[in-house]
């Protein structure tokens, strides 16, 4: 498998793809699409819920290389996403204390792929994202993760609220990354079966995913600075959770 991202344009291409079960990342369309095709592509963008971006036709040229979009460019992504419930019922088979990360809409390819190198580097055995609002995984992704991106699970929900049900339907302890409480990290016990939230660059965790988690945490700031890197964070967050782990 390649790092490439593939673009595929006109909209019964788009539409073929979809029903042929590959992963898109996001569909850009013109504005002002009509006809029966553009209705039936929408429903079935509705339907499967795929993210979509309604942008000018120079950047659809620019997508498709000047070709005939027909007013529509889709990505496919390079990697293939898992299903939430068969990898969590695969890992518990396996582990007793498996370890997750829940992204809430990290939107910075940058700082995605940064963050999955970390997590595969500390053992992390399945990555959560958004359908919605979440970076995509594409070729900037791969590079920047190290090709991490094909080595450790990810998975797509409709909201991360879904995952967090399932995660504590499973008596797997959630923690959110946030300023928004006076509990350390170093406070956390993480040789529990645990799942790590981390939020968006600028906005943190969601507040109403903050209502619903076992445990919130922060990590110490000692200088001037307010907050620091997503990615740089999440490393914190993870190696605690290597440390504690590696001294029992």
């Amino acid at each position: 498998m390649t790092a490439e991202t593939t673009n595929i344009f006109g909209i019964r291409a788009i539409i073929e793809a979809i029903e042929s079960g590959s992963t898109i990342n996001k569909i850009y369309l013109q504005k002002g699409l009509r006809g029966n095709l553009y209705y039936e592509l929408d429903k079935i963008i509705k339907s499967k819920k795929i993210a979509t971006s309604t942008v000018p036709v120079e950047k659809l040229d620019r997508l498709s290389k000047n070709n005939n979009h027909q007013g529509a460019v889709a990505q496919i992504s390079p990697i293939d996403f898992y299903d939430l419930e068969e990898l969590l019922e695969s890992i518990l088979e396996k582990k007793k204390t498996p370890l997750f990360l829940l992204l809430d809409q990290i939107s910075d390819v940058r700082n995605f792929g940064a963050i999955i190198r970390t997590a595969e580097c500390t053992g992390v055995n399945g990555i959560i994202i958004q359908k919605n609002g979440s970076a995509p995984v594409n070729a900037e992704t791969i590079k920047t993760s190290a090709g991490a991106a094909f080595k450790i699970p990810i998975c797509k929900v409709d909201h991360i609220k879904d995952a967090l049900y399932i995660l504590q339907a499973s008596e797997i302890k959630t923690v959110a990354a946030t300023e928004k409480t006076d509990n350390s990290i170093y406070n956390i016990n993480f040789n529990l079966p645990i799942a790590i939230i981390m939020g968006s660059e600028y906005r943190g965790v969601n507040p109403s995913i903050l209502k619903m988690v076992d445990y919130k945490a922060k990590l110490p700031l000692l200088g001037d600075i307010a907050s620091l890197n997503v990615s740089v964070a999440c490393g914190a967050f993870l190696y605690e959770a290597v440390r504690q782990r590696l001294s029992v």
